[in-house]
C-alpha cells in the first residue's frame, strides 16, 4: 500500500528536497502553500517533481483549515516545514511570526490529535532557539535562550511538539536543524547571497558584494542530507528530538573566501569593523564591503551542533564538507546566470 505524506511549506528549499526524497521512496505527496499567495514552484520544477505533488492551500492561522486538510489527505506522516522563516522580518513582524511559526504548530498538532492520533508528526525546529548559547557545542539537552521573535516562535512550536508527545502520546518528533544550504536557498539568505553575487562579480555583472557581520560563525550542512534525517525520525521505533548538524562551524568570512576561490579569485582582507574590505589579491579590486544595514539587532552566539545522538540512534551523519557545499552552490549559480535562468 502506498504511503502518503503531507509536507507543509513544500515550495521552500527543505520542502522541495523532502518531496523528491519521498517520491523516490514511493510515497504519494501532498504539499501546502499559503492561501494568500500563489505557489512559487521553481524549486519543484528544478527537481523535476512538480507533476508528482498534489498541492493544497493551508492557512496556519485557522484551526478549521488544518483539520479539514488532514481529513482530506489522510496521510500517515506530516512534516511541518512551513514558517515565517526570515529572522530580520521577524523583528519587524513579531506577532505574525508568532502566529504562523509558533501557534501554527499547535494548530497542526491538535488537528493530528482530532483526525488521526496515529499520524506521525515532524516539526522543523531551529538552532536559533539556542541563541545566547549556554554551552558549545549544543546538544538536545542544552538550555534554550532565543534572541529573535523567529527563534522564540520556533521554541513555542518545539515545546508544543514535546508536550503532545508526552501528554497525548502523539508520535511527534522535533529536528533541531542547524543551518543547511543548497542551490535552492532563497537569495535573502546570506549563503545564497554570497554564491549568487560572487558569480555575478566573476562574470562582470556586478562590482561588489555587501555583507553584514563577517565574524558570525555557523554550522552549515547540505540540505538534501537534512531532509533524509527528517524521514529517519518518523521511521524509527520511538519518537524523540534530535540535533541535526555537522558539528563544525565556519565564519561568513570563510564562506566568502571559499566561494571566490571556486571562481579562481583569492580574497585578502584589509581594515577593521565596518571599514573592512575584501580585495582581489591579483588586481587589488575591492569585491566585498561591509554594510551596517545588514547587521541583526541581536546576533546569536556561536552555534555548533552536537549530532552524536542522531549518529548513534538514526545512523545519520552529515557527509558534505563546507568546501563541497559552496562549490555546488557557486557552480549552479554560475550556470543559472550564464543560461539566463536566475531563480530566487
Amino acid at each position: 500500500m502506498t504511503k502518503k505524506a503531507l509536507i507543509t511549506g513544500i515550495t521552500g528549499q527543505d520542502g522541495a528536497y523532502l518531496a523528491k526524497f519521498l517520491v523516490e521512496k514511493g510515497y504519494k505527496i501532498f504539499g501546502t502553500h499559503r492561501k494568500t499567495h500563489p505557489p512559487n514552484l521553481w524549486r519543484l520544477d528544478e527537481l523535476g517533481i512538480t507533476d508528482k505533488v498534489t498541492l493544497r492551500e493551508l492557512d496556519l492561522q485557522s484551526d478549521r483549515t488544518c483539520t479539514k486538510l488532514l481529513q482530506e489527505v489522510k496521510s500517515e506522516e506530516v512534516y511541518n516545514l512551513a514558517a515565517q522563516s526570515y529572522i530580520s522580518v521577524s523583528f519587524e513582524q513579531p506577532v505574525a511570526t508568532g502566529e504562523i511559526t509558533g501557534i501554527g504548530v499547535a494548530r497542526l498538532l491538535e488537528a493530528v490529535r482530532a483526525v488521526d492520533p496515529d499520524i506521525r508528526f515532524f516539526q522543523a525546529s531551529s538552532n536559533e532557539m539556542f541563541g545566547l548559547v549556554q554551552e558549545v557545542p549544543q546538544s538536545e539537552n542544552t538550555p534554550f535562550h532565543p534572541r529573535s521573535p523567529y527563534a522564540t516562535a520556533k521554541l513555542y512550536g518545539h515545546w508544543m511538539t514535546v508536550n503532545y508527545r508526552e501528554v497525548y502520546n502523539t508520535f511527534a518528533c522535533a529536528g533541531i536543524l542547524f543551518n543547511h544550504e543548497s542551490p535552492l536557498r532563497g537569495l535573502e539568505f546570506v549563503t545564497r547571497k554570497i554564491t549568487f553575487n560572487a558569480a555575478k562579480i566573476k562574470d562582470g555583472l556586478q562590482d561588489k558584494l555587501l555583507l553584514g557581520n563577517l565574524n558570525a560563525r555557523m554550522d552549515w550542512g547540505y540540505a538534501p542530507e537534512y531532509v533524509e534525517a527528517m524521514w529517519l525520525m518518523l521511521n524509527t521505533p520511538q519518537a524523540d528530538d534530535f540535533v541535526i548538524a555537522t558539528g563544525k562551524a565556519y565564519s561568513v568570512r570563510q564562506f566568502v573566501e571559499v566561494a571566490f576561490r571556486v571562481l579562481d579569485v583569492e580574497i585578502v582582507w584589509e581594515g577593521q569593523g565596518v571599514q573592512e574590505r575584501g580585495i582581489d589579491r591579483k588586481n587589488g579590486k575591492v569585491l566585498v564591503e561591509i554594510d551596517p544595514r545588514f547587521f541583526r539587532p541581536a546576533d546569536a552566539n556561536l552555534l555548533i551542533g552536537d549530532p552524536s545522538k542522531a549518529q548513534r540512534e538514526l545512523a545519520w551523519k552529515a557527509r558534505t564538507s563546507l568546501e563541497e557545499l559552496v562549490e555546488i552552490m557557486v557552480k549552479e549559480d554560475l550556470r543559472r546566470i550564464r543560461s539566463g535562468s536566475i531563480e530566487v
